[in-house]
């Protein structure tokens, strides 16, 4: 998967995660954990885009911004590379349930992107939303496969 999308859908799942636990969802100790660990590197590497996915929603994301600042950054820093790829499986087999909607967020904030990789990127975020809603309606065993 490229790092373009492995990075959209952490970034979704870091919000999704948040969402669910500020209501009090349970969504689980190896997600939360991932979650929590992906969090801690933004923090150390990319301390601007940490701080704005933490004032998410409350603050609206430039989902944009924070996803190419992240593929960048997976490009150049293993750690950050693996932890996406970790977050991105366990995504995959246990979506949090409002991961779909925060994936159509993000794409509708690429749509207009001039970015080189717009095309596979839109078509990936489009079938890990179809897997994700998938996943979420009758838990089937979809995945975000690429």
């Amino acid at each position: 998967m490229e790092p373009l999308t492995t990075g959209a859908i952490a970034v979704a799942t870091v919000l999704a995660t948040k969402a669910l636990e500020k209501i009090g969802e349970n969504i689980g100790d190896t997600l939360s954990h991932k979650t929590q660990q992906f969090l801690e590197l933004l923090k150390q590497r990319l301390p601007g885009t940490f701080a704005a996915i933490e004032k998410a929603p409350e603050q609206p994301l430039n989902y944009g911004q924070a996803v190419l600042e992240i593929e960048t950054a997976a490009k150049t820093d293993t750690n950050i590379s693996q932890v996406i790829q970790e977050l991105t499986q366990l995504a995959e087999t246990n979506p949090p349930k409002n991961l779909a909607e925060i994936l159509k967020e993000i794409q509708a904030a690429f749509a207009n992107s001039q970015h080189p990789q717009g095309t596979i990127f839109n078509q990936n975020i489009q079938k890990a939303i179809n897997a994700a809603q998938n996943q979420t309606n009758d838990q089937r065993g979809s995945t975000f496969n690429f």
